[in-house]
């Protein structure tokens, strides 16, 4: 087979990407991999070929940021967290409650089409039908993806990163439609349709969720009815990297890793301050490894005497020697903390939507298995409260039982090699069902 993946934001969703295209690769099909331009020496980096579509995003992070809203979901009156009790943790639930369609809207109009914009349908449509491939795997935010699959015939699955948010929106919105008895607009239809009429193309839910969806996330994260997944265990990738020399060391007592990882650093987010971050860790009973950047640390920042301060350290060599980790809920970290069985605290970002489309259903889903905490959104954390709860888990085993139980479910579920026939099937399936 011909199999074009598509990706697009960071390094961080592409290296999540990776494993299933080598799988592909090694299974004997021809696989291309792109993406916007910035990211073609990176794809070239891991093997793949690129196929550099549409036009520089070296602005996106300034558009992305004029673009955001000036409130986020919970901040509004009359919210799911205005429901409930002064203090509550966020459940993935919440997301959309108020108002589902709203929040529809506003990732239709004000951030989806700035990731794909008209340049990259065209680039992506253009090369798709000129290279024809037999699948097409897009990341479930590269709506170029679905759009050229449907202008050159080829089968497509979504790939998830994180939690199935756009769905449970649309599922909220068609629950309103029933109560109200009343219509109300596609959003993804209205920015979806204009562009498949181009093609000589229609719109249908396909565009949106894909003729089936990998899933790499756990049974246990937050999934909404009426979605064809098919589970794949993901491996932790960090990249064409080296490791210093004292990461296989063993420490010298508990080891904490604390880090914002890729994905903050390429994007404009409201995060817990550094220093509130090292101030929490300071004098506890652990040695910890900070991985900030230098625009991350200020020079009125002190740094602990137990804290190491490093750009970047690759997790699946730092992880293994960990007792936990402190983190903002990506996916690409989340991940590789279950692979080692290293319980997890959770701080998400309130960037944007973002902390609704992995980060909460995460810490809900740790929680729920004893094997993370969500500590609390970056604009709440306190040292004090992070403190508390960094201690806690280092001090109750059953943190570290649980996370290494949920490690050991999960190589149970099949990895990228053993998902390759079924992928390989569903696309036959879908190809001559549109024959």
């Amino acid at each position: 087979m011909r199999v074009l993946f598509v990706t697009s934001l960071n390094r961080s969703q592409l290296y999540l990407m990776a494993p299933l295209a080598w799988a592909m690769q090694t299974a004997g099909h021809q696989v291309r991999l792109a993406s916007h331009p910035e990211l073609a020496q990176d794809i070239a980096g891991l093997g793949l070929l690129p196929v550099p579509i549409g036009k520089s995003s070296a602005h996106l992070k300034e558009e992305l940021a004029d673009a955001e809203p000036e409130k986020e979901p919970e901040e509004a009156a009359g919210t799911a967290l205005g429901r409930r009790q002064l203090g509550a943790k966020p459940v993935q639930s919440d997301y959309g409650w108020d108002d589902p369609h709203a929040e529809l809207v506003s990732m239709a109009e004000d951030f989806f089409p700035l990731l794909t914009p008209d340049a990259t349908f065209d680039g992506l449509v253009t090369y798709a039908r000129h290279w024809q491939p037999d699948l097409v795997v897009w990341n479930s935010i590269s709506f170029a993806g679905p759009v050229a699959a449907r202008a050159c015939g080829a089968a497509h699955a979504r790939l998830m990163f994180g939690v199935d948010a756009l769905v449970q929106l649309r599922n909220g919105v068609a629950a309103a439609q029933r109560a109200s008895g009343q219509s109300l607009r596609d959003p993804m239809r209205d920015w979806l349709e204009p562009v498949l009429r181009r093609y000589d193309c229609t719109f249908d839910e396909e565009m949106v969720v894909g003729q089936w969806t990998i899933d790499p996330a756990p049974s246990w994260i937050h999934h909404p009815q009426e979605v064809s997944y098919v589970p794949v265990r993901p491996v932790s990738f960090n990249g064409p990297v080296t490791s210093p020399a004292w990461v296989d060391e063993l420490p010298a007592r508990r080891r904490v890793c604390l880090t914002l990882g890729f994905s903050h650093r390429e994007s404009h987010g409201i995060e817990a301050p550094a220093g509130e971050l090292l101030e929490a860790v300071a004098d506890i009973d652990a040695e910890v490894i900070a991985t900030f950047s230098r625009d991350q640390i200020s020079p009125d920042i002190t740094v602990p005497d137990n804290v190491r301060v490093v750009d970047f350290v690759p997790l699946n060599t730092l992880l293994p020697n960990c007792s936990a980790i402190v983190h903002h809920g990506g996916p690409g970290t989340f991940v590789s903390a279950i692979e080692h069985g290293v319980p997890q605290l959770i701080v998400p970002g309130t960037y944007w939507h973002e902390k609704w489309w992995g980060p909460v259903a995460h810490a809900n889903g740790l929680e729920s298995r004893g094997a993370g905490v969500y500590v609390a959104d970056s604009d709440q954390v306190t040292a004090e409260l992070l403190r508390k709860e960094v201690i806690r888990v280092l001090d109750d085993p059953s943190f570290s039982q649980n996370a290494d139980r949920v490690r050991n479910e999960r190589l149970g579920t099949p990895g990228p090699n053993e998902v390759i026939p079924l992928l390989e099937k569903l696309t036959r399936r879908h190809r001559a069902a549109r024959t």
